[in-house]
């Protein structure tokens, strides 16, 4: 009977020191000093592969804050977030964006049928259009030029990564400050 009496009581104390030890612990790994509201940049979740916008007035970033990785765009100068209808799809994974001069146009990497593929996304439009929907091989690092003509990337269409520049052509709608000249 005494050796059952004294297993109870130590079970009790290893219950206690485990509770104890467990919500310290937890307490120590609280944010800190980072903002947790809706507007705020940072969040307890994973945000990366920031991109810049050629003015420096907007961020964009890959973020898990929902339960799933999405493409978010920060504005720097009114420290809120842009809404981007249409950008975000369900059940793809959007990365490594790339901002315009002003972030009318983000061009970033995503997938189509398993395969990555290269969109861009225009702001004002608020719509998302696949640039390399038939393209042979593989894409990777897409960049967008400050007047949103031109992007840059990855492909392994010969078998190792070349870069590849494609020309979304000379009718498409500059991303240009206001005020500024387009010159030919």
């Amino acid at each position: 009977m005494k050796t059952f009496t004294f297993t109870l009581w130590l079970q009790r104390r290893i219950h206690w020191s485990l509770v104890f030890s467990l919500t310290g612990l937890l307490m120590s790994c609280g944010s800190g000093d980072i903002p947790l509201g809706v507007s705020s940049l940072n969040s307890r979740f994973t945000e990366e592969q920031p991109a810049l916008s050629g003015n420096g007035r907007f961020l964009a970033f890959v973020s898990n804050r929902n339960g799933n990785q999405q493409l978010l765009m920060y504005d720097l100068q009114t420290q809120s977030f842009i809404p981007t209808p249409g950008l975000n799809r369900r059940a793809t994974i959007a990365e490594s964006p790339s901002l315009s001069y002003t972030g009318r146009y983000i061009c970033y990497l995503t997938s189509e049928q398993g395969r990555p593929v290269i969109a861009l996304y225009d702001r004002a439009m608020q719509q998302s259009q696949i640039l390399t929907p038939t393209y042979r091989g593989w894409v990777r690092n897409p960049d967008i030029s400050p007047d949103g003509r031109y992007v840059v990337f990855e492909s392994a269409s010969r078998g190792q990564w070349d870069v590849e520049v494609l020309d979304r052509g000379p009718t498409v709608e500059l991303d240009i400050s206001n005020g500024s000249t387009v010159s030919n």
